[in-house]
């Protein structure tokens, strides 16, 4: 968080979603009632180092990282909240001061510290714990905002990918070091992180669709959602069906992985220098993207998510729960998690940032991108995004990631064609191989030599061969 950013929650003082505690020396005994009822409510600020009057006091710098890690250990220890949700502290400088911000999202699970459920309204942290009308409707309200919750009794840790497990903690480790999920089991992990949970409709017990969701394997995905699938479509040439497709039917982490893939093969690297780093814009642009799609969408509906590339435009639509209709204003916007714990988890591998950054995060990259442009975001039943870039032609396209590289377009032409008239079954991909270029680099130029009647396509995509006009 900026230092301006939090100025502005001080400023605002505390309510619903911002708590201030003094904790100069060490963490409040009460501060996780807090936690907690931010957790319940609609998340919140925890913020260390300031008086209720606003006043900036500061933690006692040597006492820094122990407050950090007894926020850590007790957010992941059952007896101090349960069930268990991982925080990440952070720690910034105002007027030379350190002071600590704890983001706490909303979760979709009710969780209790000390054995006692609070919730939270402007004037505080209140105990419910004794008001069973209070925690019952708390309970429902939860069970029915948030289908990630659906327990699957029936599903078993064996039904879960393992080679996820250790890519999931390497990215972790990438975030933070001392990440406590590399001390965990797989089945550890998975109860730390919100994906075990017992149903208090029902009783029963077992792992979520949110845990099916980011770790199973194919099979289970599609016996647990058959309509489960994001349609990645190039339509740039093709425009009445498409010229390039990939049908992503698999648990989200690789979905992410094979949706940002899909955008580096089509759309061009541009670089900018960030903060003193230099950082590739497009990778940070649909990073946003692609994480509101796989996160902020309604999995129980059968609607198929959609990421859409065209010459002018990027699009995407997935099914959603809405909280209001029409464009969203990111000046005047309030976010809402719809699936809370994908959220988190998607946040604790570095793949998203804190609720409501997205949208702020994408009008900043994509001026950078697409100078002028500005993104629209759509509210509804489906969620639409569409994000302006510059007209795709064969100059800059085939330029594309390979910009500065030796080969000219010409005699990446001349290569190609010699390449198909050794071997009319080549395919792209081998020809990328070949080239030492990208798929995306190879299929423009294909598509600038077809233009000019130098090159024809004979049969259908998977089992055609090329025919060279001009040799």
């Amino acid at each position: 968080m900026t230092e301006t950013r939090l100025q502005n929650l001080i400023n605002q003082g505390e309510g619903t979603q911002v708590e201030f505690k003094v904790a100069s020396i060490g963490l409040n005994k009460d501060a996780f009632d807090s936690v907690c009822g931010f957790l319940n409510r609609s998340g919140g600020y925890l913020i260390l180092g300031v008086n209720d009057d606003k006043t900036i006091t500061g933690v006692q710098e040597s006492q820094v990282q122990n407050i950090l890690d007894n926020i850590v250990t007790s957010a992941n220890n059952p007896e101090r909240l349960n069930p268990p949700y991982y925080l990440s502290p952070e720690v910034v400088t105002i007027e030379g001061k350190k002071l600590i911000v704890v983001y706490v999202p909303e979760s979709s699970q009710v969780h209790a510290t000390r054995g006692k459920i609070f919730d939270r309204n402007q004037d505080g942290d209140f105990n419910i714990s004794k008001n069973s009308d209070l925690v019952a409707q708390l309970y429902l309200s939860k069970q029915n905002s948030y289908s990630e919750n659906q327990v699957f009794p029936f599903v078993q840790i064996s039904d879960f990918k393992p080679s996820l497990f250790d890519k999931v903690r390497n990215l972790a480790r990438s975030q933070q070091p001392t990440h406590p999920w590399l001390e965990m089991d797989n089945e550890e992990l998975l109860r730390s992180a919100g994906l075990f949970k017992r149903d208090m409709k029902t009783g029963n017990e077992g792992y979520t669709l949110a845990a099916v969701l980011l770790f199973g394997t194919d099979v289970c995905i599609q016996n647990v959602l058959p309509h489960h699938k994001t349609d990645a479509i190039q339509r740039v040439t093709n425009t009445d069906r498409y010229d390039d497709r990939d049908d992503v039917r698999t648990n989200i982490i690789e979905s992410y992985e094979r949706l940002m893939a899909f955008i580096a093969k089509h759309l061009p690297e541009k670089f900018t220098i960030i903060n003193g780093q230099r950082v590739n814009l497009r990778d940070h642009l649909f990073r946003e993207i692609i994480g509101n799609v796989l996160v902020h969408r309604e999995y129980t509906n059968p609607f198929p998510a959609k990421l859409i590339i065209e010459a002018n435009q990027v699009r995407t639509e997935n099914w959603n729960k809405p909280h209001g209709s029409g464009a969203i204003d990111p000046a005047n916007f309030s976010p809402f998690p719809k699936n809370p714990i994908i959220a988190k988890f998607f946040k604790e591998i570095g793949w998203v940032d804190e609720l409501g950054s997205g949208v702020r995060n994408t009008y900043k990259l994509l001026k950078l991108y697409t100078p002028g442009a500005v993104p629209t975001f759509t509210e509804g039943d489906v969620f639409k995004i569409v994000i302006p870039i510059e007209e795709m032609n064969e100059d800059s396209s085939i330029k594309g990631s390979e910009e500065g590289s030796e080969e000219t377009s010409g005699v990446m032409s001349r290569k190609i064609i010699q390449f198909m008239i050794e071997n009319k079954h080549i395919t792209i991909p081998e020809l990328a191989n070949e080239l030492k270029v990208s798929e995306r680099t190879v299929y423009r130029t294909i598509s600038k030599l077809r233009k000019q009647n130098r090159l024809e396509r004979i049969g259908p995509d998977k089992s055609g061969f090329w025919q060279v006009i001009d040799n």
